[in-house]
């Protein structure tokens, strides 16, 4: 009778084990399986310059899954990251002739105010989140066509240096999005705001009675999302040297989420985990990049990004039964 009860005992404690290692560590074997299949069956893997491209072709993904892992830290989500993109490729087209650093600024400027829209229907009118993004999503894309209706290349030495050049050899996007993913972190694990939006997102009523700045700190985060996005906008037409707001961010919030969601933050809120969200990127850029060099359409990118969103969500409601 003893042993009869001692083996389902342990099918679930290893059953357990098996999806609270999935939590943790998941993304980062993920990871090394597809770096190890790439090493093996495809040809030219190794070299510097495919280092380089991947390095480069991540690193929007990544900076926009950093503002993504501040929204649903907080137990919300942002849509309208897609849409910021675009919005921030026609701001740079159309200011460019003042120089590069005052495109950027203003562009930097469009995400921001993008954020801020999020932010206020969120905490002052009590939108959700998925509601109030999804309406900035369609608004935003719209606006940034009617800004700039077709592509324009962007000919301009600097920005081509921005998309093109290199420090000691490391692509200035990838350079870019490494520090942006370090300050996050610090953001979110030592400072007050980073607690303040742990806690709200852990129980947004608690936190209102222990008297923490709730409306404040979510305007915080999805304007921080808004700026992050269009760096992302902006390092995407740097390296392409054309401004196409009808496709630019096209679908970017579901390689952000599933970046964010692999790599262990909870959509429930209230934890953020920025290593896994920048082991999350890396994983959905092999991911395409291995499809894609083995003669794959892209469609077949979105369908296994969907299949990895469920059985990370799944790894995650299993362990919350726990």
């Amino acid at each position: 009778m003893t042993t009869d009860l001692a083996a389902p005992r342990r099918e679930t404690l290893d059953r357990a084990r098996l999806l609270t290692f999935l939590q943790e560590y998941g993304v980062y074997a993920g990871v090394a399986v597809l770096l190890l299949a790439n090493v093996l069956f495809t040809p030219h893997f190794l070299s510097a310059e495919n280092f380089r491209t991947q390095a480069v072709q991540v690193a929007p993904v990544l900076i926009v899954a950093l503002g993504m892992a501040l929204a649903i830290g907080s137990e919300g989500v942002d849509l309208s990251v897609g849409s910021v993109m675009a919005l921030s490729t026609s701001l740079l087209s159309l200011y460019l002739g003042y120089g590069p650093w005052v495109a950027l600024i203003v562009a930097l400027i469009g995400g921001a105010a993008v954020g801020l829209a999020n932010g206020s229907l969120i905490a002052f009118i009590g939108v959700q989140p998925i509601v109030a993004t999804l309406a900035l999503m369609v608004a935003g894309r719209g606006l940034a066509l009617v800004l700039l209706p077709q592509l324009k290349d962007v000919r301009d030495p600097g920005m081509a240096s921005l998309g093109s050049g290199d420090l000691l050899g490391v692509p200035y996007p990838a350079l870019i999005a490494a520090a942006l993913a370090l300050a996050v972190a610090f953001t979110v694990r030592r400072t007050t705001f980073g607690r303040q939006l742990l806690a709200i997102g852990d129980s947004r009523p608690a936190a209102k009675l222990a008297g923490l700045p709730v409306r404040r700190v979510l305007i915080t985060v999805y304007i921080c999302s808004g700026v992050l996005a269009a760096v992302a906008g902006a390092l995407a037409t740097a390296r392409l040297q054309a401004s196409d707001p009808t496709s630019l961010g096209t679908l970017m919030e579901l390689s952000a989420i599933t970046a964010v969601v692999v790599g262990g933050t909870p959509l429930s809120g209230g934890r953020i985990r920025i290593g896994g969200t920048v082991a999350g990127a890396v994983l959905i850029q092999l991911l395409t990049a291995t499809l894609i060099k083995h003669d794959l359409p892209p469609s077949w990118t979105q369908i296994a990004q969907a299949v990895v969103i469920v059985l990370a969500v799944y790894a995650a409601r299993e362990r919350g039964k726990r």
